[in-house]
Parts: C-alpha cells; structure tokens; sequence
C-alpha cells in the first residue's frame, strides 16, 4: 500500500484547505490527539465523510461494526495498551491474516505495530470512533479493570478520592480508569444494573445482564474504600456518612452516549453496597414498534390510545418493562394540541412538549399531591408514574371520568386480576366500570442467544409446566451456552403482552361483580384476549425462546389459566 498521509489526501481531493491542515497539524503537536479527531473536533470534516473519503481513495472497506458478537478472545492477538494506543481493535483471524478495525486506515504505524506483535498479516478495516471506542471496552473491559486494581492501593485511592472532590484532573488515576471501566463493561453488555458488593475478604461486582445477575469482576478488600468513595462522590453524596442510606445521581458519557446513573448505598457488616441503576437516554425512548407487540396486540394498542378520556392501566412486576411502555405511549399522544403532564418518581427521561413533575416526599410533593396540582393546569393527558394508595387512585379514576386521559401502572399479575385489585383498594365498581378503558400486562422474556442456539427434547414435566400436551411436536430450542452470552444461552428480552379492552359488556361485569375468572374468559373467548402464556408459547414456536422462559412466566402468572 502506498504510504499516503491522511491531510495531504483531504487537502488534495479539496475537503480542507492548506490553512486548515496546519492548524490542525499546530494543534496535534501540543495535544497528541489523531489529526482525524481534531478534524471532527473543529467541524471541518464529519465521522461518516471521512469514512467514505478513505473508503473510496483507498480501497478500505467500511464497516458496520457488530460489538456483540466480538469475543474477549480477540484480546491474545493485540495487547490492550496497544489497541487503545492506536484506536485499532482485533474483529477476526481469517487464513492466517488478522483483521482490524480501525477509524485511521492510514496509521502505518498502528497496522506495523500490529503485525509484529500478532506475526500475522493486518488487513485494515474502517469503522466509526465509537464503535470502535465500543469494541475496545468489549473486548478489553475486564483486563482493563484489574489493571487497574493492581496500581490501587488504599492510601492511593483515597488521595485520588479526595483530589477528585477538589477538582483536581486525575482522569488516569486508577481508581477513576477503575470506575469508568465498570461503567463501559455495563453499557457494552446491556446490563441494567452494576452491584458493588464488600465481602469478608473482597469486593464481588455483579451486573444485571437479560434480568439475570451476572459476576464480573473480584477485587482485593483494600480496593473498597476507594471504590466505594468514588462511587459517592460522582454522586453527589455524603462521604462522610456511612451509617444509612443514601441516593445520588451522576451522568456518564460512554462511547458518546450519555448514561443517567441512579446511585443507591446501603450500609452492610462488611461496608456500604452500591447499586447503580444505568438508563441510556440516547436508546431508552422507543416506538410502538419495538415494543414487542403481536399485530393483533399493536391494533388493540392504538385502540387504546384512540380514547379521548378513561385510564389506561400497564401492569407486570418490577422489571417488566412498564417505564418504557408509558414513554412510548407519550411518544404516540405528544402532539402540539394536547397538554401533557406526568408525575413520575423518578423522571426517568425528558421529553420534549411534556411537563413532567418529580416527586419529592420530603418536600410533600407526593403523587396524590401532584396530582391534585396538575388538575388545576388544564390537563389533556395525566401519566402518574404509578398507582400506590388508595388516595391515587381515586384522584386518577375522578379524573379520568371528567374528561381526561390517565396513563398509569399497578402491581398485577395479569390483565383481569387489575379489576379486582383494585376494588380492594376500595375503588367502587360502577365508578371503575366509568372510567377504566383498558389494562395491559406484560412481561419480558429473555431471548435464545443466536450463537449457541440448538434443538431440544423437553422432557413431559417440562411441557405439562408450560401447559402443553405430552404430545407436543413443534421443535423446541434452547441455548447451549457460549462466550457471547456469558454462558447463559441467553442474549437479549423480548416483551410478552395481554390486553384487556374494557368494552359494554366488561364494564356490566365490573359492576356486577363478576368474577376474575368470568372476566378472563369472556376477554379470551369474545375479544380474543391472548394471554402472557400463550404469547410465550407463540415465541417458543417460533425459536425466539426456551420452555424455561415459558415456565417462568407461567409460575409467575398462576391465576392466569
């Protein structure tokens, strides 16, 4: 390949001008940073264009880098120093030839550096910064934090602790490159949640990955002062205070998205546990669309929003799903002629063109009080977080009968069990059967992972769980377990649905005083209500999940059949 360096190529194909070259070139000398970078930083060029410069002068194809299906295995064939040192990342070993990743294909240096160190030839391809920035976390993640550890040491750590409360720039302390490590491992594995745990004699680190907690990481008892003191301080809490618990916030940037981190601590005999609950923003706010639905669901769905007034009631437990479901339905209803307002604890994410409202206990802005407050701020759509006493729920039922529309959740096991959940609340029934409209439940269920995916015979127990005959023919599939699911045969959720349409004849129900289960199957038999087993059953048919999931949310569901 001949040697070309990438400013003359700009100036030459006259994307940047000479002045601009050198004030590039100025800029890299004190700094260090890749001239590409410093392009980007400046505006003179874009990611995608100069990807597409090089694709095309060079010859380099560019790529849409697949981060999940890398494996940590790829770590053996360059060192981490040397692949954060160059941008450059290992994506595959193809006839004795090393394919990498890189966002500056005309690093000589990198693509020499990596030869001699693989003993294999290099083959560049091009991919964006973050993608790359993805796949070095990746692949790297772990033997990043435990080299990080090794340079801890308590009295260190807690000298970085107390620098970093001062402002000082300690960006490569270890306890920091520690911290941040954790958080790119988390993102990069989808995880929900990070629990910092002090034992006896360590620090365990677990991540929430597909629902499921998932060790991570060990480290030596004197790396736990440091740690959890970090964890405090970018949270914004009391160092000082270690005797009750206490909640922070901080905000992260991963691979250029930001990251709202919820911190909570709970003082243990061992130390203070940290639970740190990450929300992507840039990927949390979703469509109807990728929620999940059957398309009989999808339509029953937007019947629901269709109504102009009543309450709409999302149930499942803690976990399933129901934050993401209420967001996507403001999404469908924010228009220009509604005024929406939420009370949510907490706000989870800010959407443009709606009021949303914190709770705030301490000050006595609770929901019921919210509430009663956004009634009198002409309201066209109220979502309250969720329905946790009796005086909320009565405010949102007198609100939906006086024309407006209630978004809200409840702790139910399914669709018809929120009837009577909520007349035991003391809601009476002629007053529910006015204002409800409609009830979903949902579940998430974890996905077959598509790398160790096999065939299964499930054995009579197992189908007779799941509420299927002995008989049963349909191939059913598993996942064996392999390095890209962590060896759980699980890779990603699906949610699961049941929607209850609150029609005449329900709500002559509602006020009779049916049964659950006279609801239940009136919804199944007249509105063709599929419940959350029989959705599970659909997806296991189709290959995208296990009987074992199908179980789970049978079990989880008992008044359902």
């Amino acid at each position: 390949m001949k040697r070309r360096y990438l400013g003359a190529l700009l100036v030459d194909i006259g994307m940047i001008t000479h002045e601009q070259l050198d004030e590039c070139l100025k800029e890299q000398k004190t700094s260090g940073e890749k001239l590409g970078k410093i392009l980007k930083s400046k505006g003179y060029v874009t990611e995608q264009q100069l990807m597409e410069i090089l694709e095309f002068q060079l010859g380099i194809p560019c790529i849409n880098l697949d981060v999940s299906a890398l494996s940590t295995k790829l770590s053996k064939y360059i060192p981490a120093a040397l692949a954060r040192k160059h941008r450059m990342v290992p994506i595959k070993v193809e006839n004795n030839m090393l394919y990498v990743a890189m966002d500056d294909a005309l690093d000589f240096i990198a693509l020499e550096d990596a030869r001699v160190v693989s003993g294999m030839e290099v083959v560049p391809r091009i991919a964006s910064e973050n993608a790359i920035e993805s796949a070095i976390n990746k692949i790297y993640g772990k033997e990043y934090a435990e080299s990080a550890i090794k340079e801890l040491s308590e009295e260190e750590a807690r000298e970085n602790a107390s620098d970093s409360a001062e402002g000082a720039d300690i960006s490569n302390a270890p306890i920091v490159r520690l911290v941040n490590s954790l958080f790119e491992q988390a993102v990069n594995a989808k995880a929900s949640d990070i629990h910092v745990e002090p034992e006896e004699n360590g620090v365990r680190v677990r991540m929430r990955i597909d629902g499921q907690l998932i060790p991570v990481l060990n480290m030596p008892k004197k790396a736990q002062s440091a740690l959890i003191t970090r964890l405090k301080i970018i949270g914004n809490m009391d160092i000082a205070e270690k005797r009750v618990p206490q909640d922070g916030r901080y905000k992260h940037m991963v691979s250029g998205s930001e990251i709202d981190v919820r911190i909570s601590s709970l003082p243990t005999v061992h130390g203070e546990k940290i639970v740190m609950r990450l929300l992507d923003k840039g990927n949390f706010l979703i469509t109807k669309d990728k929620l999940g639905f059957s398309k009989e669901n999808i339509k029953k769905f937007d019947s629901l929003l269709a109504n102009p007034h009543g309450i709409i009631l999302i149930t499942g437990p803690t976990g399933s799903g129901k934050s993401t479901t209420l967001y996507a339905m403001l999404s469908e209803l924010n228009k220009t002629t509604h005024n929406i307002i939420t009370v949510e604890d907490p706000v989870e994410y800010t959407i443009a063109g709606i009021n949303q409202v914190q709770v705030n206990t301490k000050a006595g802005l609770t929901f019921s009080s919210g509430l009663r407050s956004i009634l009198r701020q002409d309201p066209d759509i109220i979502m309250i977080g969720e329905i946790r006493d009796q005086e909320t729920v009565d405010i949102a039922i007198r609100a939906a009968i006086t024309g407006h529309l209630v978004l809200s959740t409840i702790h139910t096991n399914d669709a018809p069990g929120t009837i009577s959940r909520l007349t035991d609340m003391g809601v009476p029934p002629y007053m529910l059967a006015a204002s409800l409209v409609g009830i979903l439940s949902q579940r998430l269920v974890k996905k077959i992972c598509p790398f160790c995916k096999e065939k299964y015979a499930p054995t009579k127990y197992e189908l007779g769980a799941a509420g299927l005959p002995s008989t049963y023919s349909k191939d059913v599939f598993r996942g064996k377990g392999c390095p890209n699911c962590n060896n759980s045969g699980y890779k990603g959720r699906t949610a699961v649905h049941e929607i209850l349409i609150v029609d005449r004849t329900v709500r002559e129900m509602i006020t009779k005083g049916a049964s659950v289960d006279e609801i239940r199957d009136y919804a199944i038999s007249k509105q063709h209500m599929s419940t959350l087993a029989a959705e599970c059953i659909s997806l296991m048919a189709k290959g995208e999940i296990s009987i074992d999931e199908v179980i789970r949310t049978s079990y989880s569901n008992k008044g359902e059949e």
